[in-house]
């Protein structure tokens, strides 16, 4: 299939491009209304217990609190005369906005434990109908008419708005801008990277345009999906990241391998067929093997993380078809100008992709495998070691910078207040009971430890679900607030009904389940398809069982990595971030992310090392010759990749710090560490046990393209050796008929 694809597409270049050009122009026109298409929520599982609560309750007089107010006085207490008058002219104001609604206010009889400890401050809490966009853009409106109006100078009160809602708003709003400023720097670095690694302009700006063809097709991809479902605003991130990465990861592949058949003698089109027929193959297995990994996260309810195999699996496709039909017809027409507006002192590189440096270090570690692998693998069990101590939580405003205002809010009623009023659980009981058994039903909660405030709400005009109002005296994201969710659940509803417990802790509880119910299946899925994948690849059993083996210990290694950063805070200064315990979600994606990846990785680099054995070299010469001509190309796809995911760690959003350092952490040490040291060491361990499969596995196996090597290899006669080896290298130049 690879070479009938490589002969079409350099049969007729030019409709090739023409076709590639019309599908960017399309993506760039349609795909710029993915961002108003996408939402900033999803962490939790639609068919939960809170999630139902939640449905039923939306709109009713009972949901749950979105909108937070803080009101402090500017002088005095906010009983003062003066203060109590703005604060009840302020509550008529808020519960007189259109969807609005629930509307509780210290002011207007609400609890004590609304007014903060010093008495400087008060609190109101609020619904707001709506979703997605719409329902941020009535926040920040109300956000701005609430301060505008008590922002004089004559006013008794200072406002701070915040809620859920508002920091979902300022969640996307922030992410964006992110995303927009890592772009302008991603772009324009990777460039001049690439011009020094491949010595020409041309060559590297091949490799960018893979890159850039699969971030925008991604892009009409989920605006397409966020009109007919829910997709998360936080697959951009993915969608730039991996889009550059995998672009340029396949385009070096490509082009390196282009480069080597012209320095072997072949013509432009002739070498773009074998450069497809070698090097398409391995493109072929590792896009399969990246999307299963990332397919992996659908087996997730929370549309959070659903929405990253939308366009993880989107992006590898686009970047892979791209890499076999866009590259091959530019590369014809191109033919050796492909080295064309050369860098001084850079022209050595335009042969091929072998590395004069990997080649002495493979040569060092199977020479002494065991002590070359002990440390490395020290090393990353070192770093995996804080994983064992990692907590988890729902992100909350604390994941924004400290200058929003939803986060300052946050803190104030952290700080100020006993009662936790924005993270209210709303308990909603379905059925009939009489007045007097969900009376006794309310007194059972408020007897529960860690209750300031159970207030039952009447329900709408008609028959309709009773909605109660539980108010904790801890932070929502604690092991208390999680422990009362689990206390309210276990006390019995009034005969005849169902109780269902919803809010910030009933979620996070109900988020944690979910990930630890799905997680087994997970493991089981991206392990069978990996292990399938690579079994048809290599055609050898132990291999895949390597590499499975390899990627956990290096997956381990990050996420300890991300436990010692994000949750016991070692950088917070740096990266100005508040430590917490990790979201519920994030360890799943970079999970499947960094394994896909590295699997990645891992099929680059078993591809040529199985080439050079089946072309006849035994296993060590083959282990040096594969990590020689392919340790140049995954360090440095590695190093463009890590330096596109760790921009994202300059962003304001703690969430998307932690993908793109844990990402960019794990490809490189993944592309240094694990494919340099770790698999020529274990495999020239392993032996002749690296290419062992069953016999009917074996003659499956399709025979081995021909593809004459840059170099032969011969057996110098004893005594005439070289001082640097017993092998001599002779240029070999393919046949005349081959060229042609």
């Amino acid at each position: 299939m690879s070479r009938r694809t490589g002969v079409f597409v350099t049969r007729r270049p030019c409709l090739v491009l023409l076709a590639a050009l019309a599908f960017l122009v399309l993506s760039v026109v349609f795909g710029a209304e993915a961002t108003g298409r996408l939402k900033s929520e999803g962490y939790d599982d639609p068919r939960s217990e809170s999630s139902r609560a939640a449905v039923i309750a939306a709109g009713g007089p009972g949901s749950s609190p979105n909108l937070v107010i803080v009101a402090q006085a500017r002088s005095g207490s906010v009983d003062d005369p003066a203060a109590r008058s703005a604060g009840e002219a302020l509550t008529g104001r808020l519960a007189a906005q259109p969807q609005v609604s629930s509307v509780t206010s210290y002011w207007t009889g609400g609890a004590a434990e609304l007014r903060s400890r010093d008495g400087h401050a008060a609190m109101l809490v609020a619904h707001v109908d709506g979703e997605g966009e719409q329902l941020g853009a009535r926040v920040k409106r109300l956000g701005r008419d609430l301060t505008a109006s008590t922002g004089s100078d004559s006013s008794a009160l200072t406002v701070h708005v915040g809620g859920r809602a508002l920091v979902d708003a300022e969640l996307q709003d922030i992410s964006e801008s992110d995303l927009m400023r890592a772009e302008s720097v991603v772009l324009p670095g990777t460039l001049i990277l690439l011009v020094f690694v491949f010595g020409s302009v041309v060559a590297a700006s091949l490799p960018l345009l893979i890159g850039v063809l699969a971030v925008a097709g991604t892009m009409l991809v989920l605006s397409a999906l966020g009109s007919v479902t829910d997709v998360s605003v936080f697959a951009l991130n993915l969608t730039t990241a991996l889009g550059l990465g995998l672009g340029i990861d396949y385009g070096l592949l490509i082009v390196s391998r282009f480069r080597e058949e012209l320095a072997l003698g072949y013509r432009p089109r002739n070498a773009a067929i074998r450069t497809v027929r070698t090097a398409g193959h391995t493109i072929v297995f590792s896009a399969a093997t990246v999307s299963a990994a990332l397919a992996t996260l659908l087996v997730f309810p929370p549309y959070f993380l659903r929405s990253f195999a939308y366009a993880g699996i989107a992006v590898v496709a686009i970047a892979a078809v791209s890499a076999l039909t866009v590259l091959p017809a530019l590369l014809t027409l191109l033919g050796k100008r492909v080295n064309a507006w050369a860098v001084p002192r850079r022209r050595g590189v335009h042969a091929g992709s072998r590395s004069r440096f990997w080649e002495r270090l493979a040569r060092v570690v199977v020479r002494r495998p065991l002590i070359a692998a002990l440390p490395v693998i020290g090393l990353l069990l070192v770093l995996a070691a804080p994983f064992a101590r990692a907590g988890f939580a729902t992100p909350d405003d604390r994941a924004l910078p400290v200058s929003a205002s939803s986060r300052q809010t946050g803190d104030l009623v952290r700080g100020a207040f006993d009662m936790k009023g924005s993270s209210a659980l709303t308990v909603v009981v379905t059925g009939t009971a009489s007045p007097s058994a969900q009376e006794g039903y309310a007194r059972r909660l408020s007897a529960l430890r860690q209750v300031a405030q159970v207030a039952p709400v009447p329900g709408p005009v008609g028959d309709g679900p009773a909605r109660i109002s539980v108010v904790p005296l801890v932070d929502p994201q604690s092991h208390a607030a999680q422990q009362l969710v689990r206390d309210i659940r276990s006390v019995p509803a009034p005969a005849g009904t169902d109780a269902l417990v919803g809010g910030p802790s009933a979620v996070l509880v109900d988020a944690k389940d979910t990930v630890e119910d799905r997680i087994p299946l997970a493991l089981a899925l991206i392990t069978l398809t990996t292990f399938v994948l690579l079994l048809g690849f290599t055609r050898s059993l132990l291999l895949p069982v390597k590499a499975i083996a390899l990627n956990a210990l290096s997956l381990a290694a990050v996420l300890g990595a991300m436990v010692w950063i994000f949750q016991m805070g070692h950088l917070h200064d740096l990266l100005d971030f508040t430590p917490g315990p990790l979201s519920t979600t994030m360890p799943v994606l970079l999970f499947c992310i960094v394994f896909g990846l590295s699997v990645d990785y891992e099929v680059f680099v078993l591809a040529r090392i199985k080439e050079a054995h089946d072309a006849g070299q035994d296993n060590t010469d083959s282990i040096v010759s594969g990590i020689a001509c392919t340790g140049g190309i995954v360090t440095t796809a590695g190093a463009l990749l890590a330096f596109t995911l760790l921009s994202f760690g300059t962003s304001q959003v703690s969430l998307l710090q932690f993908f793109g350092i844990g990402a960019g952490l794990g490809v490189l040490l993944d592309a240094t560490l694990v494919r340099g040291v770790l698999v020529p060491a274990l495999m020239r361990l392993a032996g002749g046990l690296n290419w062992w499969a069953p016999r009917w596995l074996r003659r499956k196996a399709p025979p081995p393209a021909p593809i004459p090597p840059p170099a032969t290899a011969r057996r110098c006669p004893p005594g005439r050796c070289p001082p640097n080896g017993s092998v001599v290298r002779t240029p070999v130049r393919p046949h005349a008929s081959a060229r042609r």
